[in-house]
């Protein structure tokens, strides 16, 4: 819980690797997931570093490893998990995985080339067998009658340039689409000196490429002339017609067709052979890739590591800085010695001082990650300030359910929660892609927690799906005030909900144990009294979130040694806050507790009252609530007045004061060689409270100590900033006081809307049917409507705005009373991610 309330300490360490050892120092580094490096070579180019070729020869390792994955899918296989952890492997073994790589993605290539070839050779052959099993042909010579023939024409020509030509034929086949676009243009460009037939093949044929079923067109075109050939040609080459040889004799083309056949048959043989080849190199892809892909990514990332680092002089060993907690450090210099053993040089790794703020630390777990989401969403939080995830576990929630409240709709969102935890586990459930479900399943526990707060704040309201329930007696006597109002029955017909009055007698005889008492559901002053209820309710609320929220700088004030921020910042704000909306809530709570039911109808108004405190004034129509008002308000007001000066002023001046003190005692001197090297001493010698970092969250602290402590002080940046801080918080308290009054906004408004739903859906369908199989008929699709719209409209865009409404209350009217989020994550070097 201690790293939770507070980031944990980070110290800047120095690594010191042997050259023989280095890579594998990193590895186990990497298998930890301990540290984060820094770029040591920042302005050195990427292409002039040091271990650049290694680099890049894992890169077209993992360009070859796309092609075989591809390959994979191609075949509609799935590459397995591997199993157990893979550390790096050695560079010796890179060359091993090369050539092995580039053998399997020849081969692959190779065998896919010849598939590729034989499939395009079949469909060929296909193509050609259906074009001259189509029936295009000319009649059989013993259909034809005595003494004619396709070559003896009808009329018998006296002679002229054309009375040797020939009838020739054009067979072939086209895309279906194509064909009506093919058989217009050949014939307006042979303006008719041809006869064209198309006809469909009968069974679809597979595309050689995506090896889809795909019908095809085919054609016999017949003419004459050669120019109106060479213009039947061109044509058919523009539509990527598939033209192939037709014999003009019935019985060559059968012996054609069955030369056809006889290939056709020897390829698929051929074709079976190379499929059943390339499945074999596919499956030892499927055995060998998976590991290499961790392997190698993980190389690739050591390789990256190493680049960062500096070389020493005698160039033996490599330097590297790294972030490490200080937790971690004896973890971290066992895994170095382990690692370096073999090479008879130990790694060493020491501590040393810096003035860059360190990232931030927060460990998490399955529960509290999504919680330190919302707040690592605003900022990460600044080194070693509070977080404020802790509290948001139960404050988070709370809100959420005072403008949600309703048992009935919680139970729902628990229940589902409640199955993802359950099922967390589960690798179908992890492996979900769906972006919905992952934002869902990622914050179940949050929604666990969303949801049994909102079945408590439904119990406090008594709401359950719109309905009150009557767990407990009720307070009230009805009968008590039927018998004194007078009400005759013909007003009761009239007035289906009577208006509850507990100036009464005997009418009231005792609060309802828990919530709120059921009878008002059956007033007619329920709203109002709900709408009163509710409004104090969040101010209280507020003042009470926001209180805790200044209350928890003073951790960070003490923490980073800032005890003037107590006197100066933390006891002026909170004497303002308090001072005007803490007497707020005061007078409210008064009210409820000290007003009476006999003086309720004379009761002064807490909202004059609060206005009445700011002008100095009192009105004469509205009560004091108790004797001395008027002073204590004043006073108040006065009080919270002269904290803004201080606030204001007080930091800045402390911080000049302390400037001018710092410089009577040192005054600057001139740099020299000797003033440098003191300087570099007390750098490294200099021992913080806090850690070895010797840094602090306090803004003023930069460049007023250590070798920094004689530069300039300027007041005016100082005050500035103070302005700002003082403008916001004193704006701050009153806007977001008025900001928490959207909890009681929401809450009446997912009441209503849940009323309305109950009214126009499950009450029509249970006024329907009196009998029992009518209303069984009729409540089932009433009830399956009113299920659809609750949890599309009351649980999701309810919950939704709900939600937001509860994020906005904490990022910006909690924590910016102590919250910073200037700070950046500890982003370690692990091989968990290349594992995934």
């Amino acid at each position: 819980m201690g790293a939770m309330f507070r980031g944990e300490e980070v110290v800047l360490t120095q690594l010191f690797l042997p050259t023989a050892a280095a890579y594998t120092c990193v590895s186990q580094l990497g298998e930890l997931g301990l540290v984060e490096f820094r770029d040591l070579n920042a302005s050195v180019s990427a292409f002039q570093r040091r271990f650049v070729v290694d680099v890049r020869r894992c890169e077209e390792l993992e360009k070859t490893f796309t092609f075989l994955q591809e390959e994979v899918r191609r075949a509609s296989l799935v590459l397995p998990v591997p199993e157990g952890r893979l550390p790096a492997p050695p560079p010796r073994d890179l060359l091993q995985i090369q050539e092995e790589t580039e053998r399997l993605g020849q081969e692959l290539r190779d065998v896919r080339g010849n598939q590729q070839a034989l499939r395009a050779q079949l469909h060929q052959l296909q193509l050609h067998a259906a074009v001259l099993s189509q029936g295009h042909g000319p009649p059989a010579e013993a259909s034809q009658p005595e003494g004619l023939s396709e070559r003896v024409p009808l009329l018998h020509s006296s002679g002229g340039p054309h009375q040797n030509l020939r009838v020739n034929f054009v067979a072939g086949a086209v895309e279906p689409h194509k064909a009506a676009a093919l058989e217009r243009l050949l014939w307006r460009a042979c303006r008719g000196f041809l006869i064209a037939s198309f006809l469909e093949v009968e069974q679809p044929l597979e595309d050689p490429v995506t090896g889809e079923p795909a019908t095809w067109m085919t054609f016999l075109i017949s003419y004459w002339g050669e120019q109106i050939g060479q213009k039947i040609r061109k044509i058919t080459d523009c539509f990527h017609c598939h033209v192939f040889p037709f014999e003009e004799q019935e019985a060559a083309r059968r012996g054609v067709l069955q030369q056809l056949h006889q290939q056709s048959e020897e390829l698929r043989e051929v074709l079976g052979e190379t499929e059943r080849f390339l499945s074999q190199v596919l499956d030892r892809v499927q055995r060998l890739l998976p590991p290499w892909q961790v392997q190698i990514r993980k190389m690739k990332a050591v390789y990256l590591v190493l680049n960062q680092c500096s070389v020493s002089a005698t160039h033996k060993c490599l330097i590297a800085e790294a972030w490490c907690p200080t937790r971690d450090l004896p973890t971290l210099q066992r895994a170095l010695q382990e690692s370096s053993n073999e090479v008879g040089v130990s790694a060493v790794a020491h501590s040393i001082p810096c003035r860059d703020m360190p990232p931030t630390l927060i460990r998490t777990n399955r529960f509290t990650a999504s919680f330190q989401g919302i707040v690592d969403a605003y900022g990460v939080s600044s080194y070693r300030e509070v977080n404020p995830a802790p509290y948001t576990i139960i404050t988070f929630p709370f809100l959420f359910a005072v403008m949600f409240g309703d048992v009935g709709h919680g139970l729902l969102m628990f229940l589902f929660a409640l199955a993802m935890v359950l099922a967390e586990d589960r690798p179908a459930v992890k492996a979900a892609q769906n972006e919905i479900w992952q934002t869902f399943f990622g914050g179940r526990y949050l929604l666990l927690l969303m949801g049994l707060f909102s079945v408590y704040t439904g119990f406090v309201y008594n709401e359950c799906f719109s309905r009150a329930t009557t767990i407990f007696p009720s307070g009230w006597s009805v009968a008590s005030m039927v018998n004194q109002s007078g009400w005759s029955d013909a007003y009761l017909a009239q007035h289906p909900l009577l208006t509850l009055d507990p100036n009464v007698t005997g009418v009231f005889r005792g609060p309802y144990p828990f919530g709120i008492d059921p009878i008002w559901s059956l007033a007619d002053n329920h709203l109002s009294f709900l709408n009163s209820f509710k409004m104090k309710m969040s101010v209280v609320l507020g003042v009470i979130h926001m209180t805790f929220g200044v209350v928890l700088g003073v951790f960070n004030h003490v923490h980073f040694g800032q005890y003037h921020r107590l006197l100066l910042e933390f006891l002026p704000q909170l004497i303002f806050l308090l001072g005007l909306f803490g007497y707020l809530v005061f007078m409210v709570t008064y009210k409820w507790l000290c007003i009476t039911v006999a003086k309720a109808a004379s009761a002064p108004s807490i909202l004059i009252h609060f206005i009445n405190m700011f002008l100095f004034s009192q009105s004469p129509t509205n009560q004091q609530l108790y004797h001395g008002q008027e002073a204590v308000q004043s006073t108040l007001v006065v009080l919270a007045l002269v904290m803004v000066p201080i606030l204001l002023l007080g930091t800045p001046l402390y911080l000049r004061w302390q400037h001018l003190r710092r410089h009577r005692r040192h005054p600057p001197r001139q740099p020299s060689g000797t003033q440098q090297d003191e300087d570099k001493a007390g750098l490294l010698e200099s021992d913080g409270p806090m850690s070895v970092n010797g840094w602090g969250s306090d803004e003023e602290k930069a460049g007023s100590s250590g070798a920094e402590e004689h530069n300039e002080f300027i007041f005016s940046e100082v005050f500035m900033h103070q302005a700002i801080h003082t403008i916001e918080f004193c704006l701050g308290c009153i806007s977001n006081t008025a900001s928490y009054l959207r909890l009681w906004a929401l809450s009446l408004a997912h009441a209503q809307l849940s009323e309305v739903l109950w009214a126009m859906v499950m009450r029509v369908g249970l006024r329907e049917g009196r009998e029992l199989g009518v209303a069984a008929l009729v409540l089932v699709p009433v009830f399956a409507a009113f299920a659809v719209l609750t949890v599309a409209i009351l649980l999701v865009m309810e919950g939704l705005s709900a939600f937001l409404h509860a994020l906005r209350l904490h990022w910006v009217e909690f924590q910016n009373k102590f919250y910073l989020g200037t700070g950046y994550r500890l982003n370690p070097f692990t091989f968990a991610r290349e594992e995934e």
